[in-house]
């Protein structure tokens, strides 16, 4: 990552606050963004820097029906696209990167294509399909390109009921980016997921200062014949809290397409109730001159790590593998 000009803390209303009195006003402060109610005429969610109070991370999604297409700038933005549902075409001038998709989350990784700032982009979709749009401010332009599903790093991280299934495809040997780090996270129903709690918020050696998005999609867990309980409303949890220098509080339900916030404190854990495996999309920036991802467990926390080696993983996971390379 490169060197990034110096860009002020946001002042949340945390700073310098009580935990309860923080408690009373996140949503105001907008840490939880229920599904729709950013929507556009353009996008089903729209989270910018600006939006969000903070300097880098944002976050579009955006439905397109079969035949549909739609255009717009990235920026000062650099993005990936990220097929939810469906495939979309990705075309920037005379480049045009065919995605395949996939019929869900839960179903396949993805093919995605990175998009520079400063772009004229147009999505078209054959048959429709969901796409999101992670990105982050970025001074400096990659180029445009094309990363297959079978490039995709999928792996499984923790044990036990903490184990869950991770798409690296904006991390590790993921897309290259100036700034932006972005991953899919699956947790099977029942199970504890962004655990340890653990903070990245400061630039001191072992964490790297990032802003973070959480974006969640659900699937029941209920058996193909249970009609009415498939149809039933999903639910998750998620918890963010502050240190003593910057409270913060947070534990939030989420049901699918629902949006939460960390500018900084402790995040974990994201929780899958017993009745649907949660999915949830992670994009992270910040003013640090590595791209990288560095974080502290909270240390009343993290000695669960130390349970997970005799611990089986959750043989329910991976829910897929990325495909072969051709």
């Amino acid at each position: 990552m490169s060197q990034q000009q110096s860009t002020p803390r946001p002042r949340w209303c945390g700073d310098g606050v009580t935990a309860s009195a923080q408690a009373a006003t996140n949503r105001s402060n907008r840490l939880y963004v229920p599904a729709g109610s950013t929507a556009t005429d353009t996008f089903d969610l729209l989270i910018t820097p600006e939006s969000a109070g903070w300097g880098y991370s944002s976050l579009r999604v955006v439905t397109l029906a079969a035949g549909d297409w739609t255009e717009f700038e990235t920026g000062p933005d650099e993005m990936i696209v990220l097929p939810l549902t469906g495939g979309v075409d990705v075309s920037i001038g005379d480049t045009t990167f065919a995605l395949a998709g996939r019929e869900s989350v839960f179903a396949a990784v993805t093919d995605t294509a990175y998009l520079p700032i400063n772009s004229s982009v147009r999505l078209t979709s054959r048959a429709g399909g969901t796409i999101a749009l992670p990105g982050a401010r970025a001074d400096r332009s990659l180029p445009f390109r094309f990363q297959p599903a079978a490039q995709v790093d999928v792996s499984l991280r923790g044990s036990g009921s903490s184990t869950r299934q991770v798409n690296n495809f904006g991390m590790g040997s993921g897309l290259e980016c100036v700034n932006l780090l972005a991953t899919e996270v699956l947790t099977p129903a029942s199970n504890w997921s962004s655990y340890p709690p653990h903070k990245h918020d400061e630039n001191n050696g072992t964490e790297t200062e990032l802003e973070e998005v959480y974006y969640y999609r659900f699937a029941s867990a209920a058996p193909a014949e249970q009609t009415a309980a498939r149809a039933a409303k999903a639910v998750g949890y998620q918890r963010v809290y502050g240190t003593a220098d910057r409270p913060i509080e947070l534990l939030e339900e989420v049901t699918d397409g629902d949006t939460v916030l960390i500018p900084h404190g402790w995040h974990g854990p994201s929780i899958a109730s017993p009745s649907h495996h949660m999915y949830y999309l992670n994009v992270m920036a910040g003013p640090g001159a590595e791209r990288a991802w560095g974080i502290s467990d909270d240390p009343n926390h993290g000695w669960v790590r130390d349970t997970w080696a005799d611990q089986p993983t959750d043989p329910r996971l991976p829910f897929y593998t990325a495909p072969a390379a051709d």
